[in-house]
């Protein structure tokens, strides 16, 4: 009898199809106002302590530092909904109404905005989207002072196959909520031909329905997907060459470059905030991916692109590095570098895979092989281990990775870091003031949360739920998963030679990648946006947002300022361009996190169902004692933009340029210091701050855990998988030092004493 009811279930669920998922309810009312009031007293002594540190000079900043997360998705996007599946050990669907709910109770959050993928939202769930964040903000309180502020936004997500077609993602948030204050329709990113292909079925969804029959138990799951899937394609294209506020609702309009989306963005004239996110994440950026070509009048707008999401839950995108992945040869062609010290290029290692397998070859006939081996993986973008589709992660060690960045990106693509972005100019074209053309970008972090769990990383736990980790729940799902992936990358693959990858079309398949075993290892409960706010309304918040007075965190409620002080009675935030003629000095104020308590404070067990809390939060919530961590290191990076075209930038980003060494002090640190080479260098210069909190335990600090020999060479990692290979349980914690990035200070050169061109 036993046998016989799974068997049962999945004939009567056979009887029904798919159906749409709905926008979920918020539970939870508006925090206690003593709640929030607590914790701005707890903001404002540490501000006055640290004020008195400084000797009192300076009066302590009247603006509140508010934290948020401007970039989280719902089982809306297509990515989220796969992970939610039963086959890869999911949770079920989380809606716009679990954001609510657990950005106000579990992750005590000032602001949140909801950034599904554009590509995949549909006319219906863009409405439910935008009515959710409103039930959400109707039940902050007053719009003057409420508890929390929501934004409504999505996610272009753009991926080209070369260096010269690909653009990277961007998240487009604004201002509004009412539907007179947002676009009709979400805009995607796809190509014309590949939403052509589209529209023609050439996107394969049979796995899904051969899903239905091998998990029959999760056939509701697999059958909601595939509506949801056919409801996509069923979506008609917009029609071309119309302004964007004449087109009908219910299509799908696309912008296939930025050019495109400022422009549409233009015509809607609601304001807007483009922000670029995982400019250095190799899964989907090709090698020598540089942010060179989006430095033009047409592929930038300044006027709404001026901030980048440099931390993530996938990863860090600060830190340049001088080494490559690939290199190309004066005909165009990639070439395959030899290691460098600290870095091992995935394409050389595929040579030494393709050795180790030569049996008993000759040894002019193995080298030959080696040498094919590395010029198909060098050929191969971002899917290197599909030259050996057969191989394990372990084979390919640590290979295309950042040794030495603090929690970076998979497959680290230099090129796309705001360092390297910062220190850009573009002399074919000038900005407003005839200055050669430049990225001036404040920062943040965020989460990239992928079920709407805005703010992961107030606590390191839950590895599997609090980040984005998946895999297969079992290991015959992982056969199934890894047999579909071959047969969709490599058909005809031999294990004793090198693959040559071949040209597919867009395939639903390509969501498992050819790199999302060791992707596992690269995944953290996400970072945090810091703004300094004159309110908490969320046109405070827009407002320091858009003024650009914000910095971004690794996960931790690190407090920080970071000023000029020239003249003590008008300091300069970050975030700001100046002109100066003399040296500027600079101040720098910091205060670590609370050191949190187990468990959840007693405003969310009474605000949420037991049940809810449980789903949403995994039995732990933001819930900070009285006890600071210490801030042990202040890090000054300094800048100075390109002077000449064809400068190289690594002589140009000083990294540390100055560090000072903090006294474990809970009350916080403050640092003064100047540059004293400013005036005689004759050149600009930005400036940015990192205060460096003492080690902790992290998800994933230590990432593939590589072993290292007596020369420094990588012999064997352990990587951390999403799937059963890795206990579910275990969250791979290691030490690590969380930290703030501050905004950067532009500081231009003038032959007058001092003039704010841009501040706060």
């Amino acid at each position: 009898m036993k046998r016989t009811i799974p068997l049962l279930v999945a004939l009567l669920t056979l009887a029904c199809g798919g159906d749409e998922r709905g926008p979920g309810t918020v539970e939870g009312p508006a925090r206690p106002a003593e709640a929030v009031a607590a914790g701005q007293r707890a903001q404002d002594a540490a501000r006055e302590t640290l004020a008195l540190q400084a000797g009192g000079e300076r009066a302590a900043a009247p603006k509140q530092v508010l934290f948020g997360d401007l970039h989280v998705h719902t089982t809306y996007s297509i990515d989220a909904f796969f992970m939610s599946l039963p086959i890869v050990a999911g949770e079920g669907a989380h809606p716009p109404a679990d954001a609510c709910d657990y950005a106000r109770y579990c992750s005590s959050l000032d602001f949140f905005a909801l950034t599904d993928h554009s590509l995949a939202l549909t006319p219906e769930h863009w409405a439910w989207e935008k009515e959710s964040l409103r039930q959400c903000q109707a039940r902050a309180g007053s719009d003057a002072d409420p508890d929390m502020a929501v934004f409504a936004g999505f996610e272009w997500t753009q991926v080209g196959d070369t260096p010269e077609n690909h653009w990277g993602h961007k998240n487009v948030i604004f201002p509004g909520l009412e539907d007179a204050e947002l676009p009709v329709r979400p805009i995607n990113s796809l190509a014309d031909d590949v939403v052509q292909a589209f529209q023609d079925g050439e996107v394969s969804v049979g796995a899904v329905r051969a899903l239905q029959v091998l998990d029959p138990l999760g056939w509701r799951e697999y059958a909601d997907f595939h509506w949801y899937l056919e409801t996509l394609l069923g979506t008609p294209p917009c029609p071309k060459g119309v302004d964007t506020r004449a087109l009908p609702a219910d299509c799908s309009e696309n912008a296939p470059d930025p050019a495109a989306l400022f422009d549409k963005l233009a015509q809607w004239d609601l304001g807007a905030l483009v922000i670029p996110h995982g400019t250095t994440w190799g899964i989907y950026s090709p090698p020598q991916t540089r942010l060179d070509k989006q430095l033009t009048n047409a592929q930038d707008d300044p006027e709404v692109q001026t901030i980048i999401e440099i931390m993530s839950g996938h990863g860090n995108s600060e830190e340049y590095r001088p080494w490559r992945a690939t290199l190309t040869g004066a005909d165009g062609e990639a070439i395959c570098p030899e290691p460098s010290p600290g870095f091992l290029p995935c394409c050389w290692r595929a040579g030494e895979i393709m050795r180790e397998r030569c049996g008993d070859r000759s040894s002019q006939e193995c080298e030959e092989l080696v040498v094919l081996a590395r010029q198909y993986a060098a050929e191969s973008g971002v899917a290197p281990r599909m030259v050996f589709p057969d191989s394990s992660p372990e084979d390919w060690l640590d290979c295309d990775q950042c040794r030495d960045c603090f929690k970076p990106s998979l497959n680290y693509r230099p090129g796309g870091s705001a360092q390297y972005a910062l220190a850009l100019s573009n002399f074919d074209e000038t900005d407003e003031d005839g200055d050669p053309r430049r990225f001036r970008w404040s920062f943040i972090a965020s989460s990239d949360n992928h079920s709407a769990r805005p703010g992961t990383g107030y606590k390191q736990y839950e590895r599997r739920k609090m980040t984005e980790s998946t895999g297969a729940r079992s290991a015959f799902y992982e056969w199934l998963l890894r047999r579909s992936r071959m047969r969709s990358f490599a058909p005809d693959a031999e294990p004793d030679r090198p693959y040559k990858r071949q040209e597919q079309a867009v395939r639903l398949v390509n969501l498992l990648g050819a790199d999302t075993e060791r992707v596992g290892s690269f995944l953290y409960p996400g970072g945090l946006a810091a703004v300094h706010s004159e309110g908490r309304s969320r046109e405070a918040v827009w407002d320091a947002l858009d003024r650009g007075e914000i910095y971004g965190t690794s996960g931790p409620r690190i407090l920080l300022w970071f000023d000029v002080v020239n003249d003590p009675a008008e300091t300069v935030p970050m975030g700001s361009q100046v002109r100066m003629a003399e040296a500027p000095r600079f101040e720098v104020r910091a205060v670590g996190s609370f050191v949190q308590q187990d468990g959840c404070p007693e405003p969310s067990t009474r605000a949420l169902s037991p049940e809810r809390l449980e789903y949403l939060c995994r039995g732990q919530c933001y819930h900070p004692s009285d006890q600071r961590h210490p801030i042990v290191a202040i890090e000054v990076v300094r800048i100075r933009p390109q002077a000449e075209p064809g400068e190289p930038v690594e002589a140009l980003i000083e990294d540390p340029w100055r560090r000072f060494v903090c006294e474990p002090d809970p009350a916080g640190c403050v640092v003064l210091f100047e540059d004293p080479e400013f005036v005689t260098s004759a050149r600009d210069a930005l400036y940015y701050v990192r205060a460096v909190q003492e080690e902790t335990p992290a998800v994933n600090g230590a990432n593939l855990r590589t072993r290292f020999d007596e020369k420094g060479n990588a012999v064997a990692v352990t990587p951390c998988y999403g799937d059963s290979r890795t206990p579910l349980d275990e969250d791979c914690l290691a030490p690590i030092q969380e930290r703030a990035w501050s905004s950067p200070i532009f500081v231009d050169q003038a032959r007058v004493a001092m003039s704010v061109v841009d501040a706060p």
